[in-house]
């Protein structure tokens, strides 16, 4: 009696076992199906040599000096575009960054450039209190917001601003957003090279998948191309927008200063890419697109326990904003997936073993991310890295469930030497770090949150 009860119970969650495989796989294949469509061909844009084009402000918040900065910057200068502007906004007077800009000005005279120094505290997200001045002061409507650290291809401008101009279906384009491609070199560290190989190949192909699908926004913010008029009238509420103020009204309230909305709604979140597209979909009712190009996402150089809490930080912001698709997200890892779908299968046909299995599944994927890779490259990855490619790939893929085992237990996250902490829907408030004692932990020193004196 106690085998036909166990044969009973491990059939039905044999099934839902290869379904779900079966469903994880079809996933899988639309990423990876996206990633040959549309990214193994770029052509360039009628709007290049127009001169019936909207105005495009480029808005770069910048501090310090990134890796590679002044060719990360350079190629917004070069874009093949006939009207845009480009606004860079440190927060301080002293930012090392001013110097790299003096140097673009000088080679690039005829481009457009303002520099704003200075911020407006909004919140606790210092990327939005940068953007705050440079969102009220652009000239044209329609903002594309680049992170520091990201290169652009020349022909970048003028294809989102196509994809923007399109409609999906029946409704129209309300943001273009470009998926991230980490660049990395060769003298670089391990982290390095376990971070690339996850943005280039999984997080590639669940987020082209993700947005191919399209039944909910799926943004980051590397590259986001939207248009102030539209961010005006969100609040972060993900309800339905009010009508558009009456043009009585609006020119009584400035750009940026209705309160409660615009981006200074979004001060308060640690992953307000995320959040704009959220309110741009569910409150305004439009949809998202991807362009043809990527957001080449030059990595500063890190071990591999930066990481491990960049990865820690990002599942935990995450875990605050869509919790089910979180405690989800281990059942989508290639090890996860491998194991529960070698198990069904084993026991539905009662004799395939599952280190075969295993053999023919990690085989498979492995092919699929090398292929999203070379079709977002333009390139296999080279011959002489592939070995460290394939070295960091295993990594990754090992280190996947134990990262987030510790990331779903916590909701402190450190983002540029600041300390916050995570609370519902993915608003942040600071905490300052105390040390204790040196116990050689993470910086050698253990440190205790507690809430800040600030509001």
């Amino acid at each position: 009696m106690e085998t036909v009860l166990g044969d009973n119970w491990q059939t039905p969650l044999a099934w839902l076992a290869i379904v779900a495989y079966i469903f994880i796989w079809t996933i899988s294949l639309v990423g990876w199906r996206t990633a040959r469509q549309r990214y193994r061909s770029r052509p360039a844009s009628p709007l290049q040599s127009s001169n019936d084009v909207p105005g495009v402000s480029i808005l770069r918040p910048l501090k310090g000096l990134d890796w590679n900065l002044f060719e990360n910057l350079e190629s917004t200068c070069r874009q093949r575009y006939p009207k845009f502007e480009i606004l860079f906004s440190v927060a301080e007077e002293g930012d090392q960054a001013l110097g790299v800009i003096d140097e673009l000005k000088q080679k690039y005279p005829k481009v457009p450039i303002k520099v704003i120094i200075g911020d407006e505290k909004v919140g606790v997200n210092p990327k939005v209190n940068n953007l705050m001045r440079p969102y009220k002061q652009a000239s044209y409507d329609i903002l594309w917001v680049l992170d520091s650290n990201v290169i652009m291809e020349p022909g970048a401008l003028a294809r989102a601003v196509d994809a923007l101009l399109s409609q999906r279906g029946d409704k129209p384009i309300g943001l273009v957003h470009h998926v991230p491609f980490a660049v990395t070199y060769d003298h670089m560290g391990l982290g390095n090279r376990v971070e690339e190989a996850f943005l280039n190949t999984n997080h590639a192909r669940m987020y082209l998948a993700i947005n191919t699908v399209a039944i909910e926004s799926c943004v980051t913010g590397k590259s986001c191309m939207y248009r102030r008029s539209d961010l005006e009238r969100v609040n972060a509420s993900m309800q339905p927008a009010p009508p558009p103020l009456a043009p009585s009204e609006e020119s009584t309230i400035g750009i940026g200063e209705r309160e409660g909305y615009g981006m200074q709604a979004f001060g308060r979140f640690m992953a307000e890419d995320a959040l704009i597209g959220q309110a741009v979909w569910h409150e305004l009712g439009k949809r998202h697109d991807l362009s043809c190009d990527v957001a080449q996402n030059v990595l500063a150089k890190m071990s591999f326990m930066d990481y491990v809490w960049r990865r820690v930080r990002w599942i935990r912001v995450r875990k605050n904003m869509v919790l089910a698709a979180t405690l989800a997200e281990p059942f989508t890892e290639s090890i996860v997936v491998g194991l529960y779908g070698a198990w069904a299968v084993r026991h539905l046909t009662g004799g395939v073993p599952m280190w075969l299995t295993l053999l023919v599944h990690f085989s498979c994927w492995l092919a699929v991310d090398l292929d999203v890779y070379t079709s977002l490259a333009g390139n296999p990855v080279p011959r002489n890295a592939q070995m460290r490619f394939f070295q960091a790939w295993c990594i990754r893929e090992l280190c996947a469930l134990p990262i987030w085992v510790v990331a779903i237990f916590g909701n402190t996250i450190e983002w540029r030497g600041n300390l916050y902490g995570m609370m519902k829907n993915g608003e942040a408030k600071p905490l300052e770090r105390r040390a204790t004692r040196n116990v050689g932990g993470r910086n050698g020193v253990l440190y205790e949150a507690v809430p800040s004196a600030g509001p």
